[in-house]
């Protein structure tokens, strides 16, 4: 459960609120709080209101965020202490993170925290970081489930069960997890730079700490660090998305309230790096088929005037397709792709920028390159376009986020962690003031060599030193922070499958392409898009795989119209997402903005599909990319685990579409690809002949009415050149097996394990498998993963799964985990004792009860996903079905029994009946 946030698919980390005290100059820049029209409840006054969430403050000095947003029946809580792997001391590595996955083992009210949060349907995670530690839950918008949550929260507050025996167990999941991400060499290589940027500052530590420490920490010690960080005073509580604030606000004063103010004091770090006087160079050498340089740099704090301009550059350099990284090392087939991280933190953060890079391509080379192109703004200045571009897209990014409430609430965490909840606005703001010349002085002052992480120590007579950068002081910071308008708030939408029916308006192009509208308000004007394209048959498609999955991933890399990087920038201004994938059989197209630019957006789609570039250049870059991931994936436990067993229960003809292509059969079909194939292809299969080729749903805020008449326009006339015939995937019987495979130099194992079972989504014991399939191993309350995580210690996770087909009477049931590779016995043993036990004895009622509940909620939780929903109109659209189908199948497992479940799992299940892959380092 540590944080994502090295995630390098993305520019930062969620840009988020915090709050801090404030002076009273500070508070005169906010909007002047009105009077509440009641009293509040005891303890809690009322600090402030800023563009729609209201700040409260109680007795004890707990900070609260109220979120309110009824436009989606699902509410998120989510507490943050001020506390992370920065407050660590020598000996203390790890204590932050260790103490995240303690506060899951139960409190004096909640003893079984894991089970309860399971048996609500709730979704929930905790992460630590740098500054902050977080725990959220999002479920669907209950009272009762609200209630519940603030008392929990409050309880394992001061409550938790920090014992001995939880630990022995913990220590072995956190190894795990250490293991985990010793896997990625990316990851590796990244955590070592920032190790070695750091002389003195705890930012240099890894957030999962060191393994001598983990393993060594003794429980007083750890209590100490727990009591002395989770108080009130330490934490800011958020509540976002659909409540009665009057109620909440007395939840919050009945259960919080009554925490005493601590007397600690805790002490403000100082510890500050002091200026960098070289070239520092890290190198890691590990088992890989991939390779990777990075540089990093260091800037300033996320609070500081400058860190908007960090973020800028961030972009400018490391955006794809249009940074300057990009263009100087992927167009040039140096490296198969770059990335960038602008790390937003409370005390002197750093910008990173990378690229990957496959075997046969130069290190030294793309490293020249990568350092030349960063360091060069002095020959080679900001331009308006660049910036541009960069504001656009961080424009875009900050209004998902806000338009969300559910990401609103979790990722408030970060700004928090930054020193005050509102420089999520001043971030923005300072955003849209940017000028070209603020971001160039940024540029020419930090990324220079001599600051710089990435390559070896260079000693120089007349060494360029830059600034050290300072802490900020926030509160004079936030002065200039002028609060804007507060969002409208949007309809409580009613998720029921009679309601989602009622409002959603369906028909058909004069093609017979298949569209369901379901218009609501929504937070922000949000829309999303979902569509599914069906091509060819089984003939047809024969021998055209490879072709076909290029197509598809050819489709938003640039129109006839728009070069990629013109289309991307379009998407960034309309603040719009848009992916496209698949098969050669199966087209998937999800799209996201807002109501006023989903004409424009559609208009994008209609030339990615009907009039895409097939550029030769973006066509050569995808190819590496792909071959980067795949030759990588060679190595890796978990894809060659999954890819062994998917082989093996695959017997179609090589030929047939089917047919499941190893890792080095896609890899030899990549080295071999056309252009002119895939673009054959498209010509080819793309199109609409009839009512069944294509579905599109949208949900959301648009005019209903002008878009069909845009779709007609759009696609009333796209007809494809070769008719669809759904691939049939029958049932067929395969061998049970097992398998080792050997992984060199890999810390963590894999195990997967998978079967085919006789059984469709129509079939009698359909209903009794998806129910047995939860409770054995697809919750957190699960089974297998009390027995592997909670009971014996030796994974960080482990799951099953059940997957039944619509149209054909095959379902698949898979069992995953992961595991040090010391412990495959002990993970072998134990997951085959769960699925016996389960097999013999079955479950009780009160397991059931509860599975039950928790299953429908989550099924419940689901419709209110606007993306989800969409998805879930467009695969009804294509089967002929609508949402009563769903209310039919909860009512199916609502009246299932223990005796149904275990007498349908004997029919299909077995530990024996699976074919087995066990991936790993075994010596």
């Amino acid at each position: 459960m540590k944080s994502s946030r090295l995630q390098l698919t993305t520019l930062s980390l969620p840009i988020a609120l915090a709050c801090a005290t404030m002076s009273p100059a500070t508070m005169a820049a906010d909007q002047a709080a009105p009077l509440a029209k009641a009293a509040l409840p005891a303890g809690l006054k009322l600090i402030r209101q800023v563009e729609g969430i209201d700040e409260y403050q109680l007795a004890n000095g707990m900070r609260v965020l109220l979120v309110p947003d009824a436009s989606k029946p699902t509410t998120t809580v989510n507490i943050t202490y001020r506390v992370g792997s920065r407050h660590e001391n020598y000996g203390e590595t790890g204590m932050a993170h260790l103490l995240e996955h303690l506060m899951f083992k139960g409190s004096k009210a909640h003893p079984r925290l894991w089970e309860e949060l399971s048996q609500r349907g709730v979704q929930f995670n905790g992460t630590t970081w740098l500054d902050r530690t977080n725990y959220y839950e999002t479920f669907a918008a209950k009272p009762e489930t609200l209630a519940w949550a603030l008392s929990m929260e409050a309880d394992r507050m001061v409550n938790s069960r920090i014992s001995g025996e939880d630990l022995k167990t913990e220590f072995s999941v956190v190894r795990n997890e250490m293991e985990k991400n010793e896997n990625s060499p990316v990851g590796t290589l990244i955590q070592r730079v920032i190790s070695s940027a750091h002389q003195w500052h705890n930012y240099g530590k890894d957030t999962i700490g060191a393994r001598t420490d983990v393993e060594n920490v003794n429980i007083p010690h750890l209590q100490a660090f727990w009591r002395k960080y989770y108080q009130p005073d330490n934490a800011t509580l958020i509540v976002a998305g659909a409540f009665d604030a009057k109620q909440t606000l007395q939840l919050i004063s009945t259960h919080f309230g009554k925490i005493p103010r601590p007397k600690r004091q805790i002490e403000t770090t100082y510890t500050l790096d002091p200026v960098q006087d070289g070239e520092r160079d890290v190198t890691v050498r590990r088992v890989g088929d991939s390779q990777a340089v990075v540089a990093l740099y260091h800037t300033v704090p996320a609070a500081h005037p400058d860190y908007a301009a960090t973020e800028a550059l961030a972009l400018i350099l490391g955006d794809t397709p249009n940074g300057r990284l990009y263009k100087a090392l992927v167009e040039t087939k140096k490296t198969t792709d770059v990335f960038p991280w602008a790390a937003n933190l409370e005390e002197p953060g750093f910008l990173l920028l990378g690229a990957t890079m496959r075997t046969e391509q130069s290190v030294p080379e793309a490293k020249k390159i990568l350092l030349e192109t960063i360091e060069s703004f002095d020959k080679t200045p900001v331009t308006e376009a660049e910036l541009a571009r960069a504001k656009s897209k961080l424009d875009s990014d900050i209004a998902q986020v806000f338009n969300d409430p559910e990401k609103l609430g979790v990722s408030l965490s970060e700004s928090i962690a930054s020193g005050d909840w509102r420089l999520f606005f001043l971030f923005r703001d300072r955003v849209k003031a940017l000028k070209v010349d603020e971001v160039q002085r940024v540029a020419t002052t930090w990324l220079k060599s001599t600051n710089r992480t990435s390559g070896s120590f260079i000693p120089s007579d007349k060494p360029e030193r830059v600034p050290a950068p300072a802490k900020v002081a926030v509160d004079e910071q936030i002065k200039e922070f002028k609060p804007g308008v507060a969002l409208a708030q949007a309809e409580n939408f009613a998720t029921t499958p009679d309601n989602i029916d009622k409002r959603t308006q369906t028909g058909a192009l004069s093609n017979g392409f298949k569209y369901a509208l379901l218009p609501k308000t929504t937070r922000g004007n949000t829309v999303v898009l979902s569509m599914m394209l069906n091509l060819g048959d089984e003939n047809s498609l024969k021998g055209k795989v490879s072709a076909g999955e290029l197509a598809a991933a050819m489709l938003n890399r640039g129109t006839e119209k728009l070069s990629r990087q013109q289309f991307t920038e379009e998407l960034d201004k309309l603040k719009a997402k848009l992916q496209i994938g698949g098969s050669a059989a199966t087209v998937y197209i999800n799209a996201e903005t807002v109501r006023d630019n989903l004409p424009r957006v559609l208009e994008l789609l209609h030339d990615a599909l009907r009039q895409p570039a097939f550029s030769e250049t973006e066509f050569t870059q995808l190819i590496n990319a792909q071959l980067a991931q795949l030759e990588e994936s060679r190595k890796d436990p978990q894809a060659i685990a999954v890819d062994a067993a998917r082989k093996a229960l695959n017997n179609w003809p090589a030929d047939d579409p089917r047919y499941q292509r190893s890792i080095d059969e896609q890899i030899a079909a990549l080295k071999t690809a056309k252009l002119a194939d895939a673009k054959a292809f498209w010509k080819e299969f793309y199109g609409v002949n009839q009512a069944n080729q294509a579905q599109l749903s949208i949900v959301g805020e648009f005019d209903a009415a002008a878009i069909k008449t845009q779709l007609q326009t759009a696609f009333g006339d796209w007809k494809a050149q070769q008719n669809f015939s759904r691939l049939a995937r029958p049932y067929r019987a395969t061998k049970a097996e097992e398998k080792q495979l050997i992984t060199p130099d890999k810390a963590n194992a894999f195990f997967y394990a998978s079967m085919q079972v006789p059984v469709g989504i129509k079939h009698p014991d359909y209903p009794a498998l998806v129910m047995g399939n939860y409770l054995l191993g697809g919750s957190f309350n699960s089974r297998i993963l009390e027995r592997i995580r909670q009971k014996d210690g030796i994974s960080y996770g482990g799951s099953s799964s059940f997957n039944g087909s619509s149209l054909d009477e095959v379902a698949s049931f898979s069992v995953a985990a992961i595991y040090a590779p010391q412990n495959r016995v002990k993970l072998e043993t134990g997951i085959r004792e769960e699925i016996s036990r389960a097999l013999k004895d079955g479950f009780s009622a009160a397991e059931l009860e509860d599975g039950k509940k928790s299953l429908l909620q989550q099924m419940q939780l689901e419709r209110s996903q606007d993306n989800a929903l969409a998805s879930t109109l467009t695969t009804n659209l294509y089967l002929g079905r609508n949402m009563q189908f769903d209310a039919e199948m909860e009512k199916k497992i609502q009246g299932l029994s223990v005796t149904t479940i275990k007498e349908a799992m004997n029919r299909h299940l077995g530990y024996d009946k699976l074919v087995r892959v066990f991936a790993g380092d075994f010596k």
